[in-house]
């Protein structure tokens, strides 16, 4: 946070507005200075709805990402109270996470945990920008998790813990899945190169700054690598 702002009444701590042109400007001791100050924002908000099956803190976490997205995108110029501008993004953040949350619950998928993990609500309290980055990976990662075919899904949440239960070995899940464990070893390589594929990965690929051409290359080589080991056959 620049030092030389000196407020009007002496203090030294720099006006609302300073702090908001500061955040936009990439500053993360404004933004989350402006994240705390204005946190019961949030939870006045989400007292305020109905959530379903979704938590009040994974609700609050989904607020506060509608919080740093009205910080950096509010002008303080305009002369409205930001709590103006700021309850919309809070609100609609908040909707689109209950909706979310409840279109999984029906899906019964089996990767419960990647949306939001509590090691991401903690961050929040720290870094809220570096929060709002991780969410969208796991959020990203998600997506591409549950579109996998069932038994491709449950090697990649068994072989990286997606499901809070921590990594198992290849063998573990042979034995959850009535396979041997070079098989689910194999299913795992069928995974990754469905995930890595450029038709499916390109959102994550984009959060990960991985959205070159040289990647996208690499992508389809070793797609057509695992084709040629298999004989042209998935699965």
């Amino acid at each position: 946070m620049s030092t030389h702002h000196q407020h009007k009444d002496g203090s030294g701590s720099p006006p609302e507005a300073v702090l908001f042109r500061e955040a936009q400007g990439g500053c993360d001791t404004c933004l989350n200075a402006l994240m705390k100050e204005h946190d019961g924002l949030v939870h006045a908000v989400v007292r305020r709805q109905v959530l379903g099956d979704l938590s009040y803190e994974e609700a609050i976490q989904a607020g506060r990402i509608g919080l740093w997205r009205a910080i950096l995108g509010y002008d303080p110029d305009r002369g409205y109270a930001f709590s103006t501008y700021a309850w919309p993004s809070i609100l609609h953040h908040v909707w689109r996470a209950v909706k979310v949350y409840s279109r999984e619950v029906r899906a019964d998928r089996v990767v419960p945990c990647v949306g939001e993990s509590t090691q991401w609500s903690r961050v929040a309290c720290v870094n809220p920008a570096l929060h709002y980055r991780g969410w969208c990976v796991l959020r990203a990662l998600y997506q591409l998790v549950v579109r996998l075919p069932k038994r491709l899904q449950t090697v990649i949440v068994c072989r990286y813990g997606l499901d809070g239960r921590g990594k198992r070995l290849y063998r573990e899940i042979g034995g959850q899945l009535g396979l041997s464990g070079e098989r689910a070893r194999q299913l795992h390589g069928e995974a990754l190169v469905r995930l890595r594929h450029p038709a499916h990965s390109q959102q994550l690929r984009s959060l990960l700054g991985r959205h070159t051409l040289a990647d996208y290359v690499w992508a389809e080589a070793q797609a057509q690598r695992w084709l040629r080991k298999r004989g042209g056959r998935h699965g």
